[in-house]
């Protein structure tokens, strides 16, 4: 197993940190400060599409997907050091075009899409001309088993008809947000796993309506956003069914593998720059006559906080790797072992830095408790802890059985 970036990600990866050290880190203080004085914050402030315009120009763009024409061609290997690098800040996914839903949604439309399809969505979402939403999670049931999904995706003649709410729909708030793919039940009678249908929704299509922004520990994540949308006898033409009837989970299994991988790296991103402030902080701020990092047993525990973020980085890089090398039927438990590590360990690692900064790091002054919040959630985004301990449990036990 090789898990060494080829020479062009390594490339890449320098001009990506240059930008992010000359462009991004720099303004990200004063885009929070300005974000935070709106009145109204699902808006994209001038500062972010200057940097998405300067990001593109210096090919630093659509990175994650594994096309050369349309990327960079990486692999999911070579791309999880970027993921990193983009994570330690709350605006560099988007300022790359390398934002969730966006990525998934674009891998989705790339593998699955037809080419009228592709046209009118993929095209202006690899330009960062509009952005996009995935309507799965629903309020009335429990959405770690998606066979309970009461949302409706009907044929009826040439059309399909959508019905149900949804909620915990990322990126609803964002005011480039223009189309999402919703995922109902078209036939109830067909097998667990062909029920399903995946279908691109125009976010102005007549019955579609946005309820209200949802706040993640009393947070909005403005402009972004988690929405609960309502749909009632949203009719659209059957042409725009990604795939056709009852292929949403064939989809959905395409989809998640290498979103949970940028999901991860993302987040041990996070969890270094938290690291990073909790070290400078232990030795700048002195209590009872001596710095932090000598007081309480912190400097084990800053040493403790390294050897989880190393962990965790070289299982994801394993994952990453069997991912690109066998396909996600055959990762699909090194898949869930770092969607249950990594978040843990994420918040962990944060929480540290939190305490490490006292009343500060639950504070709007630090990035922490955000990072906190961004690392607490994805133990629930993309299927629960429970969930993936079951399916890793489920696999490792069947080596055994005769």
């Amino acid at each position: 197993m090789d898990l060494t970036p080829t020479a062009k990600a390594r490339a890449i990866a320098r001009r990506l940190h240059a930008f992010m050290c000359a462009e991004v880190e720099p303004v990200e203080p004063q885009w929070q400060r300005d974000m935070a004085a709106l009145d109204d914050p699902w808006q994209e402030l001038p500062i972010i599409a200057d940097l998405k315009t300067k990001a593109r120009a210096q090919g630093l763009w659509n990175l994650f997907l594994p096309d050369a024409e349309l990327g960079e061609g990486l692999s999911v290997l070579d791309y999880a050091p970027l993921a990193e690098r983009m994570g330690r800040s709350f605006i560099a996914p988007e300022i790359f075009n390398c934002n969730a839903p966006d990525t998934g949604n674009m891998e989705v439309l790339y593998h699955y899409g037809s080419e009228a399809q592709k046209a009118r969505w993929l095209q202006p979402l690899l330009a960062g001309e509009i952005r996009s939403v995935f309507f799965m999670t629903e309020p009335d049931v429990a959405s770690s088993d998606a066979t309970n999904m009461e949302a409706t995706a009907t044929v009826d003649g040439d059309e399909v008809v959508l019905n149900g709410r949804k909620w915990w729909s990322t990126g609803l708030g964002h005011p480039n947000c223009k189309v999402g793919i919703f995922m109902g039940l078209t036939d109830p009678q067909a097998d667990r796993h062909c029920r399903h249908s995946m279908v691109l929704v125009p976010l102005d299509t007549a019955g579609v309506r946005i309820e209200r922004m949802l706040t993640a520990m009393n947070m909005l994540d403005a402009p972004y956003g988690h929405g609960q949308a309502s749909f009632t006898d949203v009719r659209l033409p059957l042409d725009h069914i990604i795939a056709g009837p009852g292929r949403g989970f064939e989809i959905a299994q395409g989809r998640l593998g290498p979103g949970r991988i940028h999901h991860c790296m993302r987040l041990i991103g996070l969890a270094e720059h938290a690291l990073e402030l909790a070290c400078r902080r232990s030795l700048d701020r002195t209590a009872f006559g001596r710095p932090l990092a000598r007081l309480g047993g912190n400097g084990e525990r800053i040493a403790e906080a390294r050897i989880a973020i190393e962990q965790a980085r070289l299982l994801v890089l394993k994952a990453a790797w069997s991912l690109d090398q066998h396909g996600i039927r055959q990762s699909m438990s090194e898949v869930s072992q770092i969607k249950v590590a990594v978040p843990r360990m994420a918040q962990e690692v944060i929480d540290l830095a939190i305490q490490l900064h006292g009343g500060a790091g639950v504070s709007n002054d630090f990035p922490l408790a955000a990072a906190w919040t961004a690392a607490r959630s994805l133990r629930l985004a993309d299927g629960p802890d429970e969930v993936h301990r079951g399916l890793i449990a489920r696999l490792e036990l069947a080596r055994y059985r005769n």
